[in-house]
C-alpha cells in the first residue's frame, strides 16, 4: 500500500483547524482498518540494563551527563529477563524488548546471557523475543538471530537535521547503518523516535520520510516526557491534538506498518489516549518503560476492549 507523497505530509502536519483535523483522523483510521483491521499488536519492554551510558542523549536520564537520580545496575541475569518475559506474555503482549543501555553492549559475556535469554523465551514461552542493545554490528545481529531473536529494535530518535541538537556522542549514520545491519542479519526492525525534543513540524516529517525509506516494520512514536535532571526537562510543547496528528500522518505516510504508541502517551495525550486508533495507530507498548511508570496494564487492556479492538495473535503477526 503506497503511502501519501511527502509534499502532501508537510501540509497535513500544519493542519490546525479542528474540524480538518478531525476528517485527518478520520482517513488514517480508515488506513488503518485497511491494513490490519481492528487489531492491536501490544509489546513489553524489560530495562535489562540501566543508566551510565555515555552517550549525551538531552531527553535521557540515563545518559551519564543528564542529573536525573535513577536506578543504576549492570545486566541482569537470563532467569530474570525470562520472568520478565512470562509477565509480559501474561498480560497479553506480543512482543517482548530486551532493553540495555549504552552505545552498544560491553563484551562477548553480556552478549552471550541476552542469546541464553532469548533461547530461554523462544523455548518457554509463545512470545516474540525482541532486542534493543544499542548500535551493533552485523556480526552480533547474526548470533542474535541464530539464538531466536525475531525483531532488532532501534531508534533513529529525530530527523537528520536536528539530530546534532539532540546527541553529539554519535551521528546520524551510525543510527541509520544499525537499522541497516539488522535488515542485512534477517531480522524484522522496529525504529521510530521522540515527538517534542524542540524540533520543527517539518522535522517530524523529515524523520517519518526516512523510516519510510529505510522500510522498517514497526514504527514506535514516544512523546517527550521530560524528566528532572535531563538537558529537556523543562520542554512539554506537545498537546494531545498536536500528538494525534504526529500519529494520523505517520500512518498515512506508512500505510503499512505497524505504528505503535509508547513512552510519553500518559503525560501528553492524557485523557485522550484512547484517540490514538481514531488517529491511526494499530500497536501499543504496555507496562513501565525503562525509567517511567506507564499505567496499569490492565487500563490498556480495558481501552482496547472499550474502542472494539481485538488484541493481534501470536506468532502469525509479523509486525
Amino acid at each position: 500500500m503506497k503511502g501519501i507523497p511527502l509534499s502532501n505530509a508537510l501540509n497535513l502536519i500544519e493542519i490546525e483547524e479542528k474540524s480538518k483535523l478531525f476528517k485527518l483522523f478520520e482517513k488514517a483510521s480508515s488506513v488503518r482498518e485497511r491494513f490490519s483491521g481492528r487489531t492491536v499488536a501490544t509489546c513489553s519492554i524489560i530495562n535489562a540494563k540501566c543508566g551510565k551510558c555515555p552517550e549525551d542523549c538531552a531527553f535521557c536520564a540515563q545518559s551519564v551527563f543528564s542529573k536525573s537520580k535513577i536506578e543504576t545496575y549492570p545486566l541482569i541475569s537470563s532467569e530474570d529477563i525470562l520472568k520478565g518475559a512470562y509477565l509480559a506474555a501474561k498480560n497479553g503482549s506480543s512482543h517482548f524488548g530486551i532493553v540495555t543501555s549504552g552505545r552498544s553492549i560491553n563484551s562477548k559475556k553480556e552478549l552471550d546471557v541476552i542469546c541464553e535469554a532469548i533461547r530461554k523465551i523462544c523455548e518457554k514461552t509463545k512470545i516474540i523475543p525482541c532486542a534493543s542493545l544499542g548500535c551493533l554490528e552485523k556480526e552480533s545481529m547474526v548470533k542474535l538471530k541464530e539464538a531466536g531473536l525475531a525483531r532488532y529494535h532501534h531508534n533513529l530518535e529525530t530527523s537528520r537535521s536536528f539530530f546534532n541538537k539532540i546527541c553529539t556522542t554519535r551521528n546520524y549514520d551510525e543510527q541509520v547503518n544499525t537499522v541497516r545491519n539488522a535488515k542485512s542479519a534477517g531480522l524484522s526492525v522496529c525504529s521510530g523516535g521522540i515527538f517534542g525534543l524542540g524540533e520543527s513540524r517539518a522535522q517530524r516529517v523529515e524523520l517519518l520520510e526516512t523510516l519510510r525509506k529505510l522500510d522498517v516494520d514497526s514504527i514506535p512514536i514516544n512523546f517527550l516526557n521530560p524528566i528532572k535532571g535531563t538537558r529537556l526537562e523543562k520542554l512539554n510543547e506537545l498537546t494531545p491534538y498536536e500528538c494525534l496528528k504526529i500519529i494520523a500522518v505517520a500512518r498515512l505516510m506508512i500505510p503499512d506498518k505497524r505504528i505503535r504508541i509508547c513512552g510519553g502517551r500518559e503525560c501528553n495525550l492524557r485523557d485522550f489516549q484512547s484517540w490514538i486508533f481514531f488517529a491511526g495507530a494499530d500497536a501499543l507498548m504496555t507496562g513501565n518503560y525503562l525509567v517511567t511508570s506507564g499505567r496499569a496494564v490492565q487500563s490498556d487492556l480495558q481501552m482496547i476492549e472499550d474502542a472494539e479492538m481485538k488484541l493481534a495473535p501470536y506468532k502469525t503477526d509479523k509486525t
